[in-house]
């Protein structure tokens, strides 16, 4: 049921409205994609996260398939 999938910011409750889709490139091979759920509050500080660490990522709308 993806209405229960929260966000993944630590100590978030809220409904996930987007899905942020990332790998670590130094452990990671280009097949492997990680995915974090994140809210609308949180999609931003999350995908900065990442991407302060030079990981690739992408950020959709939605929730994952």
């Amino acid at each position: 049921m993806t209405e229960d999938l929260e966000c993944s910011r630590a100590g978030c409750r809220l409904p996930a409205t987007h899905h942020i889709l990332w790998r670590n490139p130094r452990i990671h091979a280009e097949d492997r994609t990680k995915v974090w759920l994140a809210c609308d509050e949180h999609v931003g500080f999350l995908s900065e996260y990442l991407r302060s660490r030079e990981f690739p990522v992408e950020v959709r709308e939605g929730l994952p398939e």
